[in-house]
């Protein structure tokens, strides 16, 4: 097991981090998705009793990330903002405050299906949103991970895990998902839900534990993926 994974995206270099997030080295750009700011809060309003503290976690999580890679661009592969109902005072406070410390990173956000009902970030957050897919050195940074002609696709929208073990001793790991013509990256956030995958013939899985990352052999996949 490793914290790290080095593998090659179509013919892009790329480094699986254990982290939930995905760095492009020629670029020296650091990918995430499925953020999911403020989703617990989105459910508090709705009257759902729900753990607190999960934004803050999440993004004391990124900017550990940003402390150990330096990236020169953040991507946010969609769904940044959990809901309109995310944009609570103290839930949006937090977020400026971790904006301000780290005014001088460019972040792009590749806008998914919660950032079309959420709205984009406030411009005082200096965040970029953008249609996908975002085309850089023969990758599609998007969202939704479909298949495109021509590029290997990178994308989130899934939240991907995978099953290990029967009966009582069955869990659920977050995974990166690799297919011939796609890759899907972990949701980020702190408080998301996860689904299994379905890998073909031919997929990788590498599979999250205890901040390390293992790639599973087709034998473990048999039933890790039902």
């Amino acid at each position: 097991m490793t914290t790290g994974l080095e593998v090659t995206l179509g013919a892009v270099p790329a480094l699986l981090l254990a982290d939930k997030a995905l760095w492009l080295p020629r670029r020296r750009w650091l990918l995430v998705a499925d953020v999911h700011i403020g989703k617990a809060v989105s459910f508090r309003r709705l009257g759902v009793p729900v753990p607190h503290g999960t934004t803050a976690d999440t993004l004391q999580r990124l900017e550990a990330l940003v402390q150990r890679w330096s990236p020169e661009r953040l991507v946010v592969l969609g769904d940044f903002l959990h809901s309109a109902r995310a944009r609570a005072p103290g839930t949006m406070d937090a977020l400026a405050g971790w904006r301000r410390r780290r005014a001088a990173l460019p972040i792009t956000l590749v806008r998914g299906n919660h950032d079309d009902r959420a709205g984009d970030p406030p411009a005082s957050l200096g965040i970029e949103a953008v249609d996908g897919p975002l085309h850089v050195d023969g990758l599609a940074l998007a969202h939704e991970p479909r298949p495109r002609p021509g590029v290997h696709v990178l994308g989130g929208h899934l939240h991907p895990c995978v099953r290990l073990g029967t009966g009582f001793d069955r869990l659920r790991l977050p995974c990166f998902w690799l297919g011939r013509e796609t890759t899907v990256l972990p949701a980020f956030g702190a408080f998301t839900g996860m689904h299994p995958v379905r890998p073909a013939d031919g997929d990788d899985v590498v599979a999250i534990a205890d901040g390390r990352l293992a790639r599973l052999p087709r034998t473990a996949r048999s039933f890790a993926a039902g």
